[in-house]
């Protein structure tokens, strides 16, 4: 009840719910098709790749959340034409660009002038601290991730479940690869504002690896967002109640789901 007063009366707690929700949103529609198509492993470098744009931004006197955006977007266009053309060393370019862009990114934040910003922040996420600006930018990203699903689902479906059935139809299989890694770019944008760099992959994944047992594609994804929605807002109790870091609440609830949802399905 402490915590539904709280709500109430502080706007910070509003912000960090609308956060966990925009956030949930997009991670169990796109953490769906990561699980699907098994590219979590993608997903991490894009995610540690976009510190590198939060360095560049802090040294150019930018704000941090566009160079996020632009670095994840390039990392995911980086990643996809190098694993496409060499795909027998597809792991060590993957670990590559993901310790390049997180090593860039230290190196460029602890260069910037004037005060250096809280690595922990984008490290392990501070959904507290997420303001009016970071909510639209937040709701613009998942405005555009959900109506690109919308509008190219039937294809999307089609390669996520048989890559070889959707070249046979004549799909542009290499383009919806890329247009997945874009859309995993931007749904990591959106997370690092909840839980950090570190447990991004956990928060994209566990949810929807928790609604495997979904008749369908699109009821899977639904699963997945309630579960995510579920799992932010108690973590975000949690936090408010026994003083534990959110992003890290977050994870343990998702994964306590996980491990729920699996032993169901045994």
């Amino acid at each position: 009840m402490s915590f539904l007063a709280a709500l109430l009366q502080q706007t910070f707690l509003q912000h960090a719910v609308a956060a966990s929700l925009l956030a949930a949103l997009a991670c169990g529609v796109v953490g769906v098709l990561v699980v699907l198509r098994r590219i979590a492993f993608l997903a991490g470098g894009i995610a540690h790749g976009a510190l590198a744009g939060m360095g560049a931004a802090y040294l150019l006197g930018w704000p941090p959340l566009p160079g996020a955006i632009a670095a994840a977007l390039l990392m995911a266009v980086l990643l996809w034409r190098l694993t496409t053309r060499q795909r027998h060393d597809e792991e060590v370019l993957i670990a590559a660009m993901w310790s390049v862009g997180m090593a860039a990114g230290l190196i460029m934040i602890a260069r910037s002038a004037g005060e250096n910003p809280d690595l922990m922040s984008y490290l392990f996420g501070n959904i507290l601290m997420v303001g009016r600006d970071q909510l639209l930018w937040m709701a613009g990203l998942d405005l555009l991730t959900l109506g690109i699903v919308a509008a190219f689902y039937p294809a999307i479906a089609t390669t996520v479940f048989d890559e070889e059935y959707a070249r046979l139809r004549g799909l542009p299989v290499e383009a919806i690869r890329l247009l997945l890694l874009l859309l995993v770019a931007l749904t990591v944008v959106l997370l690092i504002q909840v839980v950090g760099l570190i447990l991004v992959i956990a928060l994209l994944t566990l949810p929807a690896a928790a609604a495997l047992s979904a008749r369908s594609m699109l009821a899977m994804m639904w699963q997945a967002a309630l579960i995510a929605g579920a799992a932010c807002l108690g973590g975000l109790w949690l936090a408010y109640a026994l003083d534990w870091p959110a992003g890290a609440s977050m994870v343990l609830l998702t994964a306590a789901a996980y491990l729920v949802a699996s032993l169901r399905r045994r």
